[in-house]
């Protein structure tokens, strides 16, 4: 029996979605109707859950995603939030936090009772609760490729700024061919992926408009 269960938590670890990998597809019930995930083709997307409506620091983290909904739209990039409550209890939710905190909640709600959506993207961690799911954020291109994974615990709130900080990254790699280093951000210099061969190492310090700390750490202006 217990061999039997290693191998089920084996084989779903494995079904989980990676980095690189296709988001998996779902159907779902929403705030906004009944949205799938190929509707978002073409647009970059934020999948994010919360463990549950009506609760303070969720409440917090709907205000803040709202309000940088406007610069990840600027970006080509929509927001879907996610919890195991149902579409009334959204509404509500929704319809207090305008009420109460005057902020209008522009994006979407699954409401994922069936945990079919939560189980695909391994958003519940049983550690913490099975009832509820973590504060996930799964980054998914316009191709619906999963790009960056994010998990934080249920009693700590997530970072805008570094939300939004991982798309323009991811973007900027995609449009420019390069990395970027550590607290990057808009307007720093990126890295020079490093050359493959000696000769290219040589190429590469004699390169204009190229700062090189060393033949393989090079950055340049974007």
């Amino acid at each position: 029996m217990e061999n039997n269960e290693n191998m089920n938590v084996e084989q779903e670890v494995r079904s989980l979605p990676r980095i690189g990998s296709p988001a998996p597809q779902f159907e779902a019930v929403t705030t906004h109707g009944t949205i799938r995930l190929e509707d978002y083709k073409g647009s970059w997307l934020i999948l994010f859950s919360h463990p549950a409506d009506f609760t303070p620091v969720c409440t917090t983290e709907f205000i803040a995603f709202q309000n940088i909904y406007p610069r990840l739209k600027a970006l080509n990039t929509e927001l879907l939030g996610l919890s195991i409550d149902s579409v009334y209890s959204h509404i509500a939710w929704v319809r207090n936090i305008e009420e109460k905190m005057g902020v209008k909640i522009e994006f979407p709600v699954i409401a994922d009772l069936n945990k079919d959506v939560a189980n695909k993207y391994g958003m519940i961690m049983p550690g913490e609760s099975t009832t509820e799911t973590s504060r996930a954020v799964f980054i998914i291109d316009d191709k619906q490729i999963v790009r960056a994974i994010i998990y934080y615990p249920l009693t700590t709130g997530r970072n805008m700024d570094e939300i939004l900080r991982v798309v323009e990254a991811l973007q900027t790699s995609d449009a420019k061919g390069v990395a970027t280093p550590a607290n990057w951000k808009p307007g720093d210099k990126a890295i020079v992926p490093p050359p493959q061969t000696q000769e290219m190492a040589e190429e590469r310090v004699n390169e204009q408009n190229v700062e090189c700390i060393d033949w393989y750490f090079c950055k340049k202006d974007i």
